[in-house]
């Protein structure tokens, strides 16, 4: 399963939700706290500045500002480029600011960190480098290049140099720091909220599914009775026509209009067999779920093998649990994943107690990485595929997408999973048909999935199902 399938999003795309209007606003405190330093250093402390120049950067900002006001409308959303170019005139309007109020004698020269971080969580990877890669180098420059800062007196203040140094090191070490730490984060959430995306419209397309079945059943409820009053009216006009053997040829109309009602009688009542939506469709037994969930990968070239039974103090009969369309799902997610890695064979084995009911899914394939198992059911968990892999399987374009939809669907109906392998997955492998690959086990507090029915009890008449 991949991202494609649900429209998920990419960096690029991604970076497209930012407003102008958003950009604009911050850009305007940016300028308000710049005025209001340069205001405060030149009246407050007497420091001699470059103000001409200054306000002439500064100025900039506010022409930036002015035309993005009057040009573009307020609900403009910023492409990939114009965010990108929007953090790079920013880092390049406040580095030839900090160059004329002192360089990293500035202790705002570690406003720098702003801009390259920001594109670290909004933009794609190649910009939030190029952006990474300017600032460092215009910090650098900085360090031996700037203007000074003195007072009215002339004197020249700045820290020593081994302090100006260590300003450079920490201002590039957190710049990489920093971005690397703030794209770590914003990916994971992206992808966790995508992955969720993906599980809600997953369960949202199985519930139209099962939803479907009862507008069948209403459509054939409703058109029953038109289909009966055709019937009728067609035999009593066939019945008239028998005294009238030159009208041969409309009695026949008369006969069939009547065989092709009943014909649309027994295809309606196939279908509300089929979709009717009542209490007694949202249950089955156990083995049956499983099946359900199994047959789409039946003809796959793989064998699946389904066992039940009861387990320590259960009873003999399969219970009968809830047909949630999260569970079918899940389990056919998990089932995918066996019969893509296994290389013949893929167990199913349900069992159930008076306490738990658990379903264990085996193959005999080469088994999970070791190192990924306990990161096994985190969205998009990338691992470089050898070559042996992409001749086996080159249509698997595996993310983990499909492990995580599985488990977050199993988890929402009460169940917890658990992923192991059956043997060292750095031995030799055994033999086709042996159980020794991944294992996947899922297990539900009886009371969370299994319906209760007191004994003997007779099923009735089918209840409508109110959603």
């Amino acid at each position: 399963m991949n991202t494609t399938e649900f429209g998920l999003l990419g960096e690029e795309q991604r970076s497209n939700w930012i407003r102008l209007r958003t950009m604009i606003l911050l850009r305007w405190v940016a300028i308000i706290g710049q005025i209001a330093a340069i205001t405060a250093a030149q009246r407050m402390y007497n420091l001699q500045l470059e103000l001409g120049l200054c306000y002439l950067v500064v100025g900039t900002s506010v022409v930036g500002n002015l035309v993005a006001i009057f040009i573009f409308p307020e609900n403009k959303r910023l492409s990939e480029a114009e965010n990108f170019m929007m953090m790079m005139f920013d880092l390049l309007q406040l580095c030839v600011l900090l160059f004329l109020t002192g360089g990293l004698n500035n202790p705002f020269s570690l406003l720098v960190l702003g801009p390259v971080t920001i594109s670290a969580s909004v933009l794609s990877l190649r910009s939030t480098v190029t952006l990474g890669l300017t600032a460092m180098v215009l910090v650098s420059l900085m360090v031996f290049y700037h203007f000074p800062l003195r007072t009215d007196e002339g004197f020249v203040l700045r820290i020593p140099d081994i302090f100006v140094y260590g300003q450079w090191v920490a201002i590039l070490i957190a710049l990489s720091f920093l971005s690397a730490y703030s794209r770590r984060i914003a990916r994971e959430m992206n992808s966790m909220s995508d992955a969720l995306a993906a599980t809600q419209m997953a369960l949202a397309r199985a519930q139209k599914l099962n939803d479907l079945g009862g507008v069948v059943a209403a459509a054939a409820h409703e058109l029953g009775t038109p289909l009966a009053t055709i019937k009728l009216t067609s035999s009593e006009l066939a019945d008239d026509l028998d005294d009238h053997p030159e009208l041969s040829d409309l009695k026949d109309d008369a006969l069939l209009i009547r065989e092709q009602a009943d014909r649309c009688r027994d295809i309606l009542r196939s279908m509300g067999r089929a979709g009717k939506d009542d209490l007694h469709m949202r249950r089955a037994p156990l083995i049956e779920v499983i099946r359900e969930a199994a047959e789409p990968h039946q003809d796959r070239g793989k064998d699946i093998l389904i066992e039940n039974g009861p387990g320590p103090g259960g009873e003999f009969n399969p219970p009968q649990i809830l047909r949630r369309p999260e569970v079918i799902h899940g389990l056919r997610n998990l089932v995918q994943n066996a019969v893509d890695f296994a290389r013949a064979t893929v167990w199913i084995e349900a069992m159930w107690t008076d306490e738990v009911v658990s379903i264990r899914i085996l193959d005999d394939g080469r088994g999970f990485p070791p190192q990924l198992i306990g990161r096994i059911g985190d969205p998009f968990m990338r691992r470089r595929r050898s070559d042996a892999d992409r001749r086996a399987r080159p249509e698997y374009e595996g993310m983990g997408l499909g492990l995580f939809i599985a488990k977050t669907l199993l988890e929402r109906s009460g169940a917890e999973l658990s992923f192991a392998n059956g043997s060292d997955p750095y031995a030799p492998m055994t033999a086709p048909g042996n159980p020794g690959g991944a294992i996947v086990e899922v297990v539900w507090p009886r009371a969370k999935i299994v319906v209760k029915m007191p004994p003997g009890t007779p099923l009735g008449e089918n209840q409508r199902f109110d959603h």
